[in-house]
């Protein structure tokens, strides 16, 4: 039986080598002087999402329904679909094209590095949802569990696979690692006895398929990195601060309402805002079940969704270190707005 998926690239979150050299065509535009003032704050802003407008977004997909952006002065902001060719995040922010970006710390931090003004100053998941899916039957659920075993890695994330190797003590030579696309058949067939998925994602349609089975994050095993980043231009910090702390606001109710109620979360991607990826609510919806586990912890019990404690920032400036992009916490994150959001709004902060 073969499998397909509303996410058939891991691009996004790869901790690609390559990632440094796509971020100097993005500099490039940059400098260039090439700009668009269409990513400008007025109402109804930019919004790169980070993939297509499935269940991931349901936080955005509330916050417009139920009136908050509108209630906050931005009106409606434009989601804009993203995954494909030059639709990064940080291409998009960097040559002014949209105002603020739904990505990752990985893919941010390259292009920091290379002298782009930008600072990652919200975070939805507080874990990456990258894990290593297995058979129920033949579980692995550690790193070390991988030692011998055949693993099926996709060529775009080779580099977050070794990065998890390296986190844990490992090497190449422990595993061995089997390229593969992105069709997880050659894990139900026994050609592989592991692969490199998203716990939101390949767990999840494979049990659905008839294949139970189980599976370890990389983030519970040395590799913490946050995902589904707010990521904006300094200027705007600096420029347009109440802009962007009304849209923290917005997006931060939506997201109370998506954890709350997963089904209707997945109404929403599946008959409206995603309506055209053939998306089904039964599957959406263990996927928005699946994707709470990454944005409620007990930290967020207790500062508040999207926030990350020092201690999480610290964590990941290490992992981004042992994927070879040596950034400090105060080049890349900037939480002083939605520390202020709250201050600001005691009420904000629901029980989960």
């Amino acid at each position: 039986m073969a499998y397909t998926f509303d996410r058939r690239s891991f691009l996004r979150y790869s901790l690609i080598a390559g990632g440094a050299v796509g971020s100097a065509s993005v500099l490039a535009a940059c400098s260039s002087g090439s700009s668009d003032s269409s990513g400008s704050s007025t109402t109804n802003p930019k919004v790169q999402l980070s993939w297509q407008k499935n269940i991931e977004f349901a936080g955005e997909y509330f916050a417009i329904e139920n009136g908050y952006y509108e209630a906050g002065g931005l009106g409606t902001p434009e989601l804009i679909t993203g995954g494909g060719p030059g639709t990064g995040v940080e291409t998009g922010l960097t040559a002014n094209k949209v105002w603020i970006g739904m990505t990752a710390p990985q893919l941010t931090a390259p292009v920091i590095l290379q002298g782009a003004a930008l600072k990652t100053i919200a975070a939805t998941f507080q874990k990456n949802p990258f894990c290593i899916v297995s058979g129920e039957g033949t579980p692995i659920l550690s790193p070390q569990e991988m030692k011998g075993k055949k693993i099926g890695v996709q060529a775009s994330n080779e580099n977050v696979f070794k990065a998890l190797l390296t986190a844990n003590g490992m090497t190449d030579s422990d595993v061995q690692k089997i390229t593969v696309q992105y069709d997880p058949t050659p894990l139900t067939t026994g050609e592989v006895d592991g692969w490199v998925s998203y716990v939101t994602n390949e767990p999840i349609t494979l049990a659905e398929g008839g294949f139970p089975n189980a599976n370890f994050l990389f983030a519970d095993f040395n590799l913490p990195l946050v995902a589904e980043t707010l990521v904006v231009r300094q200027e705007t910090i600096d420029n347009e601060r109440d802009k962007l702390k009304a849209f923290l606001k917005a997006d931060i109710q939506g997201w109370y309402d998506a954890v709350a109620d997963p089904a209707k979360s997945a109404e929403l991607a599946v008959t409206k805002y995603g309506k055209d990826l053939g998306l089904e609510v039964g599957e959406q919806t263990l996927e928005a079940q699946a994707q709470n586990l990454l944005i409620v912890s007990d930290e967020t019990k207790a500062n508040g969704l999207l926030t990350m404690t020092p201690a999480l920032i610290d964590l990941n400036i290490e992992a981004l270190a042992k994927a070879g992009y040596d950034i400090t916490a105060d080049q890349i994150f900037d939480m002083s707005l939605i520390e202020e959001v709250y201050a600001e709004n005691p009420d904000l902060k629901r029980a989960i």
